[in-house]
């Protein structure tokens, strides 16, 4: 199935020959399928997790009275990962998928909903809350993007900042009305985390209290793949980074979620790799500095307001290859860090007021809303 996916993603005679077939077929079973106003259905990351922003409306909506009665449907890739409760499972790509989606009243999604096709019935009201503010080029911006202008309209999308508004609204071509400045409630949590909730997420997680936390959570590289997907293998030189920070730190790791095959990554007592975590913010929460690269997940964590340090080995061929919608070097001066050594001595000798200010700056120009996206469902579905 991967296979079949990366072909599709990256062979774009394929995926015409694909999404003229499956659109064509989808629009006569249209015609005999009618929207019901009680069905939402959700995804998160294209139907790779239970998570983000989709979970939090959802598990926010289960709490409410006036939502009981909606029948509410999850699309997954492997519906055998995951147990929802009060929730329907349905199987992405199967018929009784696209029944659904064209039933579907409501579509929540972080990503799509289409997975690169066009089929959305006009009563439906697509909901996205996109999964974090571009930084690096995305959809028709992006030299390799291949499917996302295929899709259907977004009818209201969450944004939690005028740079990210502007961006999102050109990128998929839809009107400012369109766009709801409220943040993005997989953040909400993010403004009241308290010291109990970091050391109850660290006890989860087996990570000791006495040591601070380092995240390294870089983006993917869509043109590093193989037959199976994006690869990713940083270079990094681990027993020296335990050998320094050690003492004083523990070090996680967190692939984006497009990467399949991550190579260099061992566990040990100083390195924990938590890819396959499910929620983001809970890493967020519990980390003293985050190190990133191009990666949106900086935005959500200055939140926060803690030091974030920039890794970018492979800066030059990003930039060639992908491409940048600002100058990071310009954003967080002095934290733009292509050589490892540099990186480590950095965080060492790591002056954290100082540090702190600078994502103050950040924070005040990429998050503006933030802290009440989620409660925000209940003025779209009444």
């Amino acid at each position: 199935m991967k296979y079949i996916e990366n072909i599709l993603k990256t062979n774009s005679f394929v995926y015409k020959c694909y999404s003229t077939f499956l659109n064509f077929i989808l629009s006569l079973l249209k015609l005999f399928i009618r929207v019901d106003n009680q069905i939402i259905l959700f995804n998160s990351y294209g139907g790779k997790q239970y998570s983000d922003s989709p979970r939090i409306i959802y598990e926010y909506m289960l709490k409410k009275e006036k939502y009981k009665n909606f029948k509410y449907y999850w699309a997954f890739n492997d519906t055998s990962k995951y147990e929802i409760k009060n929730g329907i499972k349905v199987k992405n790509n199967s018929l009784k998928f696209f029944i659904i989606a064209l039933k579907a009243k409501y579509w929540i999604t972080n990503t799509g909903i289409e997975r690169g096709l066009k089929f959305k019935n006009k009563n439906t009201i697509y909901i996205n809350t996109w999964h974090g503010s571009p930084l690096k080029r995305i959809g028709k911006d992006d030299k390799n993007s291949n499917v996302l202008l295929k899709t259907s309209k977004i009818d209201v999308l969450f944004s939690q900042s005028e740079y990210e508004m502007n961006i999102l609204m050109r990128v998929f071509d839809i009107p400012k009305k369109n766009v709801h400045l409220v943040g993005i409630p997989r953040n909400d949590s993010l403004s009241k985390v308290t010291e109990k909730e970091i050391n109850d997420i660290k006890k989860k997680l087996n990570l000791p209290l006495n040591k601070k936390i380092i995240l390294y959570a870089p983006t993917f590289r869509e043109y590093k793949r193989d037959s199976q997907g994006c690869v990713l293998a940083p270079p990094l030189n681990l027993k020296l980074w335990e050998e320094k920070l050690s003492d004083k730190y523990i070090l996680i790791f967190r692939a984006h979620y497009e990467i399949n095959k991550i190579l260099g990554i061992k566990e040990n007592n100083f390195l924990k790799n938590f890819t396959n975590y499910p929620d983001i913010i809970d890493l967020l929460k519990i980390s003293d500095i985050l190190i990133s690269d191009y990666s949106s997940i900086m935005i959500d964590y200055s939140i926060l307001e803690r030091p974030i340090l920039n890794y970018v080995y492979d800066y030059d061929e990003y930039l060639s290859k992908r491409g940048l919608y600002c100058d990071l070097k310009k954003e967080i001066p002095g934290n733009f860090i292509e050589n490892e050594n540099k990186l480590i001595e950095k965080i060492v000798n790591l002056n954290e007021k100082k540090e702190i200010e600078k994502t103050k700056k950040f924070k005040e120009k990429y998050v503006q809303y933030f802290g009440h996206a989620t409660e925000y469902i209940e003025k779209i579905i009444k």
